[in-house]
């Protein structure tokens, strides 16, 4: 696998825009529209979240009842959730505009929006503003970059990944974008994600390698503890690259799903550090458990506990914050067997074993503490399973933006 630069646009086949298109925003682009120049085989998950936006029922029957895909519409600042039958319309009216200025078919089209909830969006500018992206388009990675900056709110900086691999000879890329700052919290973690690939591959096996890998990805982050309404995962294969039919139980069946890997937690892992005013990038490992299940569900409590974040925000080793998070993880454990560790660039501290302190050096895990990316590591002594979640510190800042965010 080889890692390259690009996003959307980097797979053969598939074009890219973002446009200005004064949706709440002004002075900056807030639609994106990622194309592809052959029909799509579609996979995508959506968040669990009770209340679905209205974007997330339109893309779940285009990908559930759709022959294929063709066009993904973004809009950014306004999110059509709890706005009724008039903002499914608007769904539809998108979808509609979208045929007409790319000419596909309706039903080829999906829209995906994020920002606030509750407000109607401004159909006549979201319209205008297809018409934009269809004459904007093209297959650069500028326009990958300047659609992954349209589909950002609170995000401080755009999200892209790609990679290349070889199967059967052939070259098969894979490139993707996501935005995510806030209300991101397991589950389908406000998260949208697009992934393009010209692979030729199956549906079912697509979606079988999309639904397994959000498990160990997407649904590993936390910034907040709130799950959005709009979370959306779309994967769009063209099959341009010309590859045999990559099938289950292969090596190229392999291969594949480990860029797919590659390219969702690496996105995830962006959206996690970028959390709303985060200073830096948590990551909790917990090995040595007793079932894989046990070890996701011990990573995510302690990267999703506002102490564990606060503590991290503040270089303070209080290693209480992260003992008590395993603890009503919902997982039993022997707390005088397990062994807690903080690690960074600036080294690696033993704190906690055989259920006391290692009376460290307060200072050294305070520095270990202050870089950017943190890794907590549990050996919870119980087995062979392992998971890695991720999150964020929490700010000042944090509470800020959201006290700020319709103003």
């Amino acid at each position: 696998m080889k890692v390259i630069t690009g996003g959307v646009t980097a797979a053969k086949g598939f074009e890219a825009a973002g446009v200005e298109a004064s949706i709440k925003y002004k002075n900056r682009k807030d639609m994106a529209l990622i194309y592809s120049q052959k029909p799509c085989v579609l996979a995508g998950t959506f968040t669990s979240n009770v209340v679905k936006a209205a974007p997330v029922l339109w893309d779940k029957k285009v990908v559930e009842e759709s022959a294929f895909g063709q066009a993904v519409i973004v809009n950014a600042g306004i999110a059509n959730a709890c706005t009724g039958k008039e903002g499914y319309e608007y769904c539809k009216k998108t979808a509609l505009r979208g045929s007409k200025a790319l000419g596909i078919p309706e039903e080829s089209v999906l829209v995906a929006s994020t920002g606030v909830i509750g407000m109607q969006l401004p159909i006549d500018r979201i319209e205008a503003g297809i018409d934009k992206l269809a004459g904007a388009k093209a297959d650069t990675i500028e326009a990958g970059t300047q659609a992954a900056e349209a589909i950002m709110t609170t995000d401080t900086h755009s999200k892209q990944a790609a990679v290349e691999i070889e199967i059967g000879g052939v070259t098969v890329t894979l490139g993707g974008m996501s935005k995510g700052s806030g209300m991101i919290h397991p589950n389908m973690c406000t998260m949208l994600a697009f992934v393009t690939t010209d692979a030729v591959i199956s549906k079912d096996v697509l979606t079988k390698i999309v639904k397994e890998d959000v498990t160990d990805t997407f649904n590993m982050i936390s910034v907040d503890g709130d799950t959005s309404t709009n979370d959306t995962l779309l994967v769009m294969a063209n099959g341009m690259a010309g590859n045999e039919e990559i099938k289950e139980g292969t090596p190229e069946f392999e291969a594949f799903k480990e860029a797919v890997h590659y390219i969702n937690e690496t996105l995830a892992k962006m959206m996690a550090g970028d959390g709303e005013g985060a200073t830096a990038l948590i990551e909790a490992k917990v090995i040595g458990a007793a079932a894989k299940e046990d070890a996701r569900k011990l990573s995510k409590s302690v990267v999703s506990s506002s102490l564990t974040k606060a503590a991290v925000y503040g270089h303070d080793a209080n290693f209480g914050r992260m003992i008590c998070a395993l603890g009503y993880s919902g997982v039993s454990f022997d707390p005088d067997k397990i062994e807690l560790f903080f690690e960074s660039k600036a080294g690696r501290i033993q704190v906690f074993k055989d259920g006391v302190s290692t009376n460290y050096d307060e200072e050294e895990a305070s520095r270990i503490l202050a870089q950017p990316e943190v890794r907590i590591l549990a050996d919870m002594k119980m087995g062979s399973e392992e998971a890695t979640a991720w999150g964020c510190d929490l700010t000042y800042d944090y509470v800020k933006i959201n006290a700020d965010y319709r103003s």
